[in-house]
């Protein structure tokens, strides 16, 4: 990795050039010892600045399946990590964990009266948090793994937690088209709560460099580049009416949403038919 002159150290170090009496083996010896010791300083001084480095960045990971099990752990020890989705950065934890939900809203300075939406690894696993025998059969998987929120009716059968969202019979859930965020749902087993990566009020992240501010509320950031869905977010849907559907937000994928959901004969609640 370095290289050392020995003719410019001669020029600059006397000692290094050949003193009359004195043996040539003998410098030799000391010129050895002193660019061994040189070699090992700078050695030294790179480590400390690599680092350096690790240290303000440690938390900083590339979302690959390679720090899959990692997350999946922070997840089951009721942290919060900041994970890419298939629209924005977002804040996750274990939905299950009121401690680390509590967590999310005081790092976004949220109210707690605005609900948090949870997203699972597959569809299949949406029928674990939320009711859905009445909708047509077949529609959640034409809607998702992508860019919605479909906001169902938890049910007595439910398993989440009656702390999450409290006073709502309802709850958003999210498979996002994004393979490490599904990858560390599944590994959890358990739901995950998630919210834009962002203090409340202000613009979503699309790139972890928009809430460099909050990373060290979190034990992990996980990067997965810039996002290029835009800041508009997923699409939410209200799905808890049988035959029927309410937009709740326009969201990136209103129009996509809308068709396949009118597609399977569901009518927009309150519209004239």
């Amino acid at each position: 990795m370095y290289t050392i002159n020995h003719t410019i150290i001669s020029s600059r170090l006397p000692l290094f050039n050949h003193i009359p009496g004195v043996p040539k083996f003998g410098l030799s010896r000391i010129r050895q010892l002193l660019v061994g010791k040189s070699i090992r300083k700078m050695a030294w001084s790179s480590n400390k600045c690599e680092q350096g480095i690790e240290s303000v960045s440690g938390i900083v990971r590339p979302a690959t399946e390679v720090y899959a099990d990692e997350a999946v752990e922070a997840l089951r020890a009721g942290k919060v990590i900041a994970v890419p989705t298939d629209t924005l950065y977002g804040f996750a934890c274990d939905a299950c964990n009121i401690e680390a939900v509590n967590r999310i809203y005081e790092i976004k300075g949220r109210k707690h009266t605005s609900p948090l939406a949870i997203c699972v690894g597959d569809v299949k696993d949406i029928g674990r948090f939320a009711v859905t025998d009445h909708l047509p059969v077949g529609l959640l998987e034409g809607l998702l793994p992508g860019p919605v929120t479909v906001v169902l009716t938890r049910g007595e059968s439910s398993i989440l937690e009656k702390s999450l969202n409290p006073g709502l019979d309802s709850i958003g859930v999210r498979v996002p088209d994004s393979d490490f965020i599904r990858m560390i749902a599944r590994g959890s087993g358990s739901a995950l709560a998630l919210t834009s990566a962002n203090l409340s009020g202000q613009p979503s992240s699309v790139d972890i460099k928009d809430f460099k501010s909050l990373w060290e509320h979190c034990t992990f950031v996980y990067d997965g580049g810039i996002l290029p869905a835009g800041r508009a977010g997923s699409t939410v849907v209200d799905l808890t009416m049988l035959g029927k559907y309410k937009i709740l937000r326009p969201g990136s994928a209103k129009e996509e949403t809308v068709s396949i959901l009118e597609r399977r004969s569901l009518q927009e609640a309150g519209a004239i038919v």
